[in-house]
């Protein structure tokens, strides 16, 4: 099964190894007709601490590193 890959921003690089990513994803409601934001908080893993808030980074399922870390960085590219 592939590996889930999203996009979003940094929004806390406090945790030692870890960044806090907000994904937001757009859709339309059923019934309005109207375009929708929606956004979710991934905890995700960041070896080398690279990736500062506001970076737009990519990030990739992977096995649980902790209790709510289970994504890694894989591209950290600048805002």
């Amino acid at each position: 099964m592939p590996k889930r890959e999203l996009q979003g921003v940094v929004t806390s690089d406090a945790a030692d190894k870890t960044v806090v990513v907000k994904v937001e994803r757009r859709f339309r409601h059923p019934l309005y007709k109207k375009i929708i934001r929606r956004s979710k908080k991934f905890m995700a893993h960041d070896e080398a601490n690279n990736c500062k808030v506001g970076d737009i980074v990519t990030i990739r399922e992977c096995r649980p590193l902790s209790k709510r870390k289970t994504w890694e960085v894989i591209d950290a590219g600048a805002a």
